[in-house]
């Protein structure tokens, strides 16, 4: 049941660049397939719109071959009219096709970034905090953020694009020989230094593109890590140090941007050169030849010849383009690649409205191979218990309630919740029979009610208030220039750190659940604040299992149960006064809190 080290994400910091756990390969792209299919009416409504404007275009270039060789030498005017109107209506077609083609693909592209989002984000919310831990937050967002916008963009526009201009590769031949066979032959001999460049540049164009990814999602995390450590950067006047930091990692991204799109725009001039030599081609044996061309014939291959290159000219940005998405589709799919370790296993049922009895029976875990936090740990609490977890840090403490809320899964053993062991019921029902909070309080920007009501959207106003005056923090709220509807900050910066947690805890309080669970919830207010608290919070614990994790043991005298967590074990358990009684490591730890 427990997460293999290898099975975990590798370590990683914002100067290290990220290895792939798989290279882009076809099936990244099959797979991406089912995006573009979902799609398939809008994408063949902009290939037939892309279609037709290509036909026009490559009408004008004939037309205006008839006016030369034909209808001026005859002086038909009339054929000069009605020739010079079927062109004036072929431009009026391109333009109106290309109008509707570019609002399809934008329409596409943007319905398709939404998508991408949603399963992404979808998929991030079921992944254990193993893969939180394990990797710069700015990593993951850079993959939600920038790369789906270019991959939405490649599959709105390239895919048509690049199925416009190989169905043009066949097209304009097709004008080409109706208008001279020999010219068409000597243009056509051009294809040659296209796969030359293509087969010598594939894997260096293709490593440059993923450098730059590399880099580009280093800056991007430590951006958001220095965003979010603002405070101690300038508490420590760290400011020139990450500057420099910035700027050197800005000029590696910089220059991993320019080594990769040095080599890639190589391709357009060696084409427009290839496509230069080729007309010069045409002229020479137009004019140089045993016999002289006619003077609409050499404009109209010069204008195919032009036109013929230009789809390659295209195709090969289109397959810098494709490089740049490899990079990106290998990055997106090893996230939706990662497996949801903690999931509804099969045949799992839902957990019924439960009374609070809790059993651990020989539980061992640990966070990697060989390493464990816990072992062989059991002890059974009954319904309405207050059981207080205290010991040093890194006992363990906070991972037995972790691993009650399912967040982690354990090695070996059971836990049970009224008998039902939380292996066999959905993490859904489980986790919202509990109130958690944690020791790193977050508030989302929002109103102050907005963040109260978070556990229980449907709440009243009324509920929400009654929940914030059981933890006192009803008071500081309505002195706040708005009361509940004042908005507060990303992470509640605006609050101080008693507050945030009387919020939180009050968010807590509103879902009214069967367990309680508070991780040091006290440990940032005051001795007034905290007295305040502590009788709301005695009303509260009434008729409700609750684990207290605390080490101002203070606030916790009063629990049914004090379990001293040391040694991968529980090395003491028993009420306040039995513990002192044995003069063991909670008599210890109590009296030098004394002192």
């Amino acid at each position: 049941m427990s997460t293999k080290t290898s099975e975990l994400p590798r370590r990683n910091k914002y100067d290290v660049d990220e290895i792939l756990e798989s290279e882009f390969s076809i099936e990244h792209l099959k797979r991406s397939g089912v995006y573009i299919r979902r799609h398939a009416k809008s994408l063949i409504a902009a290939f037939i719109t892309s279609l037709i404007s290509i036909l026009a275009a490559l009408a004008i270039p004939y037309l205006l071959m008839l006016i030369t060789d034909e209808f001026i030498p005859a002086k038909d005017i009339r054929g000069i009219i009605i020739t010079g109107l079927i062109g004036a209506l072929l431009t009026v077609v391109i333009m109106v096709t290309s109008q509707i083609k570019g609002k399809i693909c934008i329409k596409t592209g943007q319905t398709i970034v939404s998508e991408i989002r949603k399963d992404l984000f979808e998929h991030l919310q079921t992944l254990p905090f193993d893969y939180f831990d394990s990797r710069p937050h700015g990593k993951i967002m850079v993959r939600v953020v920038n790369y789906v916008n270019t991959i939405a963009d490649f599959f709105a526009n390239g895919i048509v694009n690049i199925v416009i201009e190989l169905l043009s590769l066949v097209i304009i031949p097709f004008f080409m020989f109706a208008t001279d066979v020999k010219l068409s032959v000597i243009i056509l001999t051009g294809f040659i230094p296209f796969f030359v460049y293509i087969i010598f540049t594939k894997k260096a164009i293709r490593r440059r593109a993923r450098i730059h990814s590399n880099k580009n999602s280093n800056i991007n995390a430590y951006y958001q890590e220095s965003i979010n450590g603002m405070r101690i950067t300038q508490s420590f006047s760290r400011e020139d140090t990450n500057l420099q930091i910035a700027e050197n990692m800005a000029t590696d991204c910089k220059n991993s941007l320019i080594n990769a799109r040095y080599l890639q725009h190589t391709m357009s001039p060696l084409f427009k050169l290839v496509s230069a030599l080729m007309t010069c081609l045409i002229y020479y044996f137009a004019i140089g030849g045993t016999s002289l061309l006619p003077v609409g014939v050499i404009l109209a291959m010069a204008t195919y010849c032009k036109r013929f290159w230009q789809p390659l000219i295209n195709l090969g940005n289109l397959y810098n383009q494709i490089q740049d998405v490899a990079a990106y589709l290998e990055r997106i799919f090893e996230i939706l690649d990662t497996p949801s370790l903690i999931h509804d296993e099969e045949g799992a049922i839902k957990l019924p409205p439960i009374t609070g009895n809790v059993e651990f029976c020989d539980v061992c875990f640990e966070y990697e191979e060989d390493c464990p936090i816990l072992e062989n740990v059991s002890f059974s609490v009954n319904a309405g218990q207050s059981i207080a977890l205290v010991g040093p840090t890194g006992a363990g403490k906070t991972t037995i309630v972790n691993l009650l809320s399912r967040f982690y899964d354990i090695k070996s053993g059971k836990i049970t919740v009224d008998g039902y062991n939380i292996h066999d019921v959905t993490l859904r029902s489980l986790r919202s029979q509990m109130g958690v909070m944690l020791q790193d309080t977050f508030i989302f920007a929002g109103t102050i009610m907005d963040n109260i009501k978070y556990g229980k959207l449907g709440a009243t106003d009324e509920e929400a208030i009654a929940a914030a005056k059981t933890v006192c923090a009803h008071d500081f709220i309505i002195s706040l220039p708005k009361g509940y509807d004042t908005v507060v900050s990303e992470r509640g910066a605006s609050l101080s750190a008693g507050q945030r947690q009387l919020i939180s805890f009050a968010r807590t309080l509103l879902s009214d659940p069967g367990i309680l669970i508070l991780d040091e919830a006290t440990s940032a207010m005051d001795t007034r604040t905290e007295l305040l608290v502590q009788k709301g919070l005695n009303n509260l614990l009434k008729g409700r299992t609750s684990f207290i994790i605390a080490h101002r043991l203070s606030t916790i005298k009063n629990c049914d149960r004090i379990m001293y967590i040391a040694d991968k074990s529980i090395l003491e358990s028993g009420t306040h006064e039995e513990l002192l009684k044995a003069h063991g490591a909670y008599y210890k730890l109590y009296t030098a809190q004394l002192d």
